[in-house]
């Protein structure tokens, strides 16, 4: 057992005394640049600002369609690509965004319906994910729904 620990003890000596080699010694300066070269560019994110962030229609009739366009501008340091574009519900439709990556300085738009269904005071979330900081923004829409004359 003696001669066993004794074997395994020289063993492990041997070993941590030929790795004396210095770990900073082997890093490549060309590595080094091109990885501070990928941090810089990897923080700087597409940023959106919108003409509006919240439409209101005012008063409308009950089921009469209306739309609005939402412009917005890339004021980031990088392309903006807007992924997908959400309402809170079937009543509001986004369409006519542009899937192509927008530069920085660039504008863009993109239109919502809402289809007037509803009473009194509506209001409805748009969410726009995108490749910003946060991943998504959020525009709203609002309109006083009139009920039917019927009524």
């Amino acid at each position: 057992m003696k001669k066993l620990i004794l074997g395994l003890s020289a063993l492990s000596l041997i070993a941590f005394t030929s790795c004396k080699e210095n770990a900073a010694q082997k890093i490549e300066e060309a590595n080094v640049i091109a990885a501070a070269e990928r941090d810089a560019v990897a923080s700087k994110f597409p940023k959106i600002e919108f003409n509006e962030t919240e439409h209101d229609f005012g008063e409308i009739e009950k089921g009469t369609p209306v739309e609005t366009t939402f412009t917005y501008k890339n004021v980031g340091e990088a392309p903006l690509v807007i992924t997908d574009i959400k309402s809170s519900c079937g009543c509001t439709v986004p369409k006519d965004w542009s899937r192509e990556p927008l530069a920085p300085g660039e504008t863009a738009e993109f239109s919502v319906k809402f289809n007037g269904s509803g009473a009194n005071k509506i209001s409805k979330t748009i969410t726009v994910t995108a490749n910003t900081e946060k991943g998504s923004e959020i525009v709203k829409i609002t309109a006083f729904v009139k009920p039917d004359a019927a009524q």
